[in-house]
């Protein structure tokens, strides 16, 4: 594997928290050229870090085949990326973040049929989770085949149940955060395989903003009794300002642990961890595509074609660096 000669063209598709993330972290990568953003608003409207950077018209995309490496698409998961994904990955090599786990079996089958079809590299699914945690929970089941896995998330802004905060009647704003339960993640690291329910893993701490007249005691109750998200979960509803909501709660912080525990024999207790502590979500998850981007384009060029997640990819396709780098610095 050689270090790639001319800069790997990225597109990328979407210029949310997300899009801006993958901007960045292309400007920390010299082996990458950001070739142009698609977006469905008004190109003019949209401003990028770099002022020399195209931006386009989402509709113009189709028009730039051959003129683009790789697609990172920064949609959404919940309406963007089920259609996008597969309709580009029959034109294009692409990479995205889609993270509704139960529906990843099904959204692979449809990304693979496209991209069979249209000879292209398509990876779905990375990030931290799915993405890193990922492989670290395979290396953790192959590594301990006796033992038990967990997965614990934050403390951790999440944006889908902030959204679902904000949705409910009488709420002008607000977050969730994800926090551990220390004694449960103390319990899985001393080598016990505790059975341990939704509300003994996590507990939600959630600040909101009222609408002028609203029934705090109404809004709290709708939250904490909320079906898939709340309602297993012990929550605390914290009623703030919005001056408090911009100015102590606009950052995105998350991250979490896999930790493995599992026995070798009878007498030797073994323990995995990986964790992740980040100052911003789609910063991080943005770098994780940049990189996997980078990958994509050489299994494309090997012909390796159809859809693939990150339990596809060697490690070694991540990195800028030659095998033979990586075998004297890294082994």
């Amino acid at each position: 594997m050689a270090s790639t000669t001319s800069p790997i063209r990225i597109g990328v598709v979407g210029y949310g928290n997300l899009g801006r993330g993958v901007e960045a972290a292309i400007a920390l990568n010299p082996d990458m050229r950001l070739a142009g953003i698609y977006t469905r608003r008004p190109p003019a409207q949209l401003k990028p870090g770099n002022a020399d950077t195209p931006v386009y018209a989402m509709d113009s995309l189709l028009s730039h085949k051959g003129q683009l490496d790789v697609l990172i698409l920064c949609g959404g998961s919940k309406d963007d990326l089920p259609s996008q994904t597969p309709e580009l990955a029959a034109h294009f090599n692409l990479i995205d973040s889609f993270d509704t786990h139960a529906r990843i079996p099904e959204h692979f089958a449809k990304v693979d049929q496209a991209a069979q079809g249209g000879q292209t590299t398509a990876l779905i699914s990375a990030g931290w989770d799915p993405g890193m945690f990922s492989i670290n929970r395979l290396m953790g089941e192959a590594l301990l085949p006796d033992g038990a896995t967990y997965t614990f998330w934050g403390k951790g802004l999440s944006q889908g149940h902030s959204d679902a905060i904000r949705r409910v009647p009488g709420v002008a704003g607000g977050v969730q955060y994800t926090i551990p339960v220390e004694a449960a993640v103390e319990k899985v690291r001393s080598g016990v395989r505790p059975e341990l329910s939704t509300r003994e893993k996590h507990r939600r701490q959630c600040f909101v903003v009222l609408q002028d007249g609203a029934d705090a005691d109404a809004v709290r109750q709708t939250i904490v009794e909320m079906p898939h998200y709340f309602d297993e979960y012990d929550t605390a509803v914290h009623f703030i300002s919005a001056e408090e909501l911009a100015r102590d709660h606009g950052a995105m912080p998350h991250g979490g642990f896999v930790i493995r525990s599992g026995n070798t024999s009878a007498q030797s207790k073994q323990v995995i961890e990986y964790r992740l502590q980040l100052d911003s979500n789609p910063e991080f998850t943005s770098s994780v595509l940049v990189a996997y981007a980078r990958a994509v384009h050489r299994m494309a060029q090997a012909g390796q074609y159809g859809c693939k997640t990150v339990l596809d990819v060697a490690p070694g396709l991540l990195s800028p660096k030659s095998a033979a780098q990586l075998r004297a610095e890294l082994l």
